[in-house]
């Protein structure tokens, strides 16, 4: 995988395709927001600024406020790689909110989604 191609996407362009992929499971997009704020530390304001300024997906997590305390508790495999053995801090990043939105996705409750 190129992860420079993967950093420099727009995250407006990768929102979209997360709220798709919860949508057609019968979650929402309140829920995929919980999951993004609890992640970085964005409110509904920041996101909307990250979207409507098209920041990369690199930027996103640069800008991110701060990133949650319990990110490093999210484990299992995503894409086939194993989140918490990616060397790569922004590649971990970006896959620990893939791998949340999975969870959502297959219908685990948001407080195991959530690590609480």
């Amino acid at each position: 995988m190129d992860n420079e191609r993967v950093y420099k996407m727009a995250f407006s362009k990768v929102y979209p395709l997360l709220l798709q992929k919860v949508e057609k499971k019968g979650r929402t997009k309140d829920e995929l927001n919980t999951v993004i704020f609890w992640l970085t530390g964005y409110d509904d304001a920041g996101l909307e600024q990250a979207l409507s300024q098209h920041v990369s997906y690199e930027a996103f997590f640069e800008q991110a406020p701060k990133m949650h305390p319990n990110a490093h508790h999210i484990t299992g495999a995503i894409c086939g790689y194993r989140v918490e053995e990616i060397k790569d801090p922004l590649m971990q990043k970006i896959r620990w909110l893939d791998k949340l939105v999975d969870e959502l996705a297959k219908g685990k409750k948001m407080e195991k989604v959530l690590r609480g």
